[in-house]
C-alpha cells in the first residue's frame, strides 16, 4: 500500500462515499478507496465521473477492527467514515485515527455518537494534536453556518434551529436515523442537556412559503452537542424534517409503533426489528440529486434579552454538499492545521464563512438572507 496516498475513504461504495471521491478528484486529492469488497469499490468507482484523472488505490478491509484499519491508515492524515450506524460502528474507526494520528470525520447524524465523541475521545485526540470532526455534513453543516452567522452579534444567547429538505434519504441514511429512534435525545437549556419529551413534534413556519411544515426534533440533532461547550450559547433547539407532510404524518406514526412495540424489545431484538422496518421505508439506491427538486432551507433565529437575528441559507442537492464538505475538510488538513483541534464541528475545526465559502464557490447555496432586529444586513 502507498504511504503515498494522505487521505482514506471508507466506505466509498455507498452513495455518499461516491460522492467524497469525487469531490476529492475535484480538489485533486489522492486518496485510498478502502472497503470490504475490493471488486465492489472498483465497479462503483469506475461511474464516478472524471475518476479517470484522479490519484486513487483500491484497499479491501475484510474486517471491521481496530487492527485492519490501522493498517489500512498507516501513513494517511485524514479519514473520511462512511460506515455506519456510527454509535454502532464507529469507535473501531475512531481508535485507529487515534493510534495512528490521523484527523477524522464522518457524515453522521447520531447525537448519541456526537457526545461519546465528545466525552470520550475529545481531549484524547486534543492531546495529539489532531482534529475529532464527526457528522460534517448538509444535514446539520449548513444549518450551523447559519448559526455561526447569527452568533457573529454579540449578546444572542439562544438558538433556534429549523432544517429541512426536500428529497428522499439513501438506504444507509434511513438505517441510521432508524437507528436512533430508541435513543434519548436532548437540546440544551441553560448549558445543559434537556431531554426531549416522548412524541414531541411541531408545526414550524417556513421561510417563503404559507404552508406550514410539521417538524420533529429528529434526534437531537449535532447542534446541541457542538454548541454546549460554547460561551455564546446557553440555549439550542433544532426541529426539522422533509417538506412532505404526508412523509412527516408516516415518521410520526412510525415512531409511535416504535415507542409502543420497539422500545420494550431487548436490546438485540430492537436492533433486528428497527433493521427491518428501515429497509421497508427505502432499500435501494436514489437517482442521483437534482437542484431543480432537492432542495433545503436551514433557518436559525437567534435572540438575547435585548435582540433578535434571523438568518436563512437555501441550498440544492444535499448529498452533494455532503460530499463536498468531506472532501474539503481533508483538502484543507493536508495544507493547514485546524482552528481547533480535539472534538470540534465542521465550522469550529475549519470556519464558518470559509465552509459558506466553498458552498457557494460550487453552486449550492446562494447567499444568507439576514435581518438584524427586523430590519435587513448586507452580505
Amino acid at each position: 500500500m502507498s504511504a503515498k496516498k494522505p487521505v482514506v475513504i471508507y466506505g466509498v461504495t455507498g452513495y455518499t462515499g461516491r460522492l467524497v471521491a469525487e469531490y476529492c478528484r475535484e480538489f485533486n486529492i489522492p486518496f485510498i478507496a478502502a472497503g470490504r469488497n475490493g471488486a465492489s469499490i472498483k465497479e462503483v468507482l469506475s461511474k464516478v465521473p472524471g475518476i479517470e484523472t484522479a490519484d486513487y488505490e483500491i484497499v479491501e478491509v475484510k474486517e471491521h477492527t481496530v487492527a485492519a484499519l490501522r493498517a489500512v491508515l498507516k501513513g494517511a492524515k485524514v479519514m473520511l467514515n462512511m460506515v455506519g450506524p456510527f454509535a454502532k460502528l464507529g469507535n473501531e474507526a475512531v481508535e485507529a485515527c487515534l493510534a495512528e494520528g490521523v484527523h477524522y470525520t464522518d457524515t453522521n447524524g447520531e447525537q448519541n455518537w456526537m457526545i461519546e465523541c465528545d466525552e470520550k475521545w475529545g481531549q484524547k485526540f486534543a492531546d495529539k494534536q489532531l482534529c475529532l470532526s464527526p457528522g460534517i455534513a448538509q444535514m446539520y453543516t449548513t444549518g450551523e453556518i447559519a448559526a455561526q452567522i447569527a452568533l457573529e452579534t454579540p449578546g444572542l444567547t439562544t438558538l433556534d434551529m429549523l432544517v429541512l429538505w426536500k428529497g428522499f434519504p439513501t438506504y444507509a441514511s434511513v438505517q441510521t436515523i432508524f437507528s436512533i429512534l430508541t435513543s434519548d435525545f436532548f437540546y440544551l437549556e441553560n448549558n445543559k442537556y434537556v431531554m426531549w419529551p416522548a412524541g414531541a413534534k411541531a408545526d414550524a413556519i417556513v421561510p417563503g412559503q404559507h404552508e406550514t411544515a410539521l417538524v420533529l426534533p429528529w434526534g437531537g440533532t449535532a447542534h446541541p452537542v457542538w454548541f454546549k461547550n460554547d460561551p455564546r450559547v446557553l440555549n439550542c433547539k433544532v426541529m426539522g424534517g422533509v417538506f412532505a407532510r404526508a412523509v412527516m404524518d408516516n415518521v410520526v406514526a412510525m415512531n409511535a409503533k416504535i415507542d409502543a412495540d420497539i422500545r420494550p424489545l431487548p436490546p438485540a431484538e430492537q436492533e433486528k426489528a428497527l433493521s427491518a422496518m428501515a429497509a421497508s421505508v427505502q432499500a435501494g439506491m436514489p437517482p442521483r440529486e437534482n437542484p431543480l427538486v432537492n432542495i433545503s432551507i436551514d433557518s436559525v433565529m437567534a435572540s438575547g434579552p435585548l435582540g433578535f437575528k434571523h438568518v436563512i441559507i437555501r441550498g440544492n442537492q444535499n448529498y452533494k454538499q455532503t460530499g463536498l464538505l468531506q472532501a474539503y475538510f481533508a483538502h484543507h488538513l493536508l495544507q493547514a492545521p485546524p482552528k481547533r483541534y480535539g472534538f470540534a464541528s465542521g465550522c469550529q475545526a475549519l470556519g464558518h464563512r470559509e465552509l459558506l465559502g466553498v458552498l457557494q464557490n460550487f453552486g449550492f447555496v446562494r447567499a444568507p438572507e439576514v435581518t438584524l432586529n427586523g430590519l435587513p444586513v448586507p452580505q
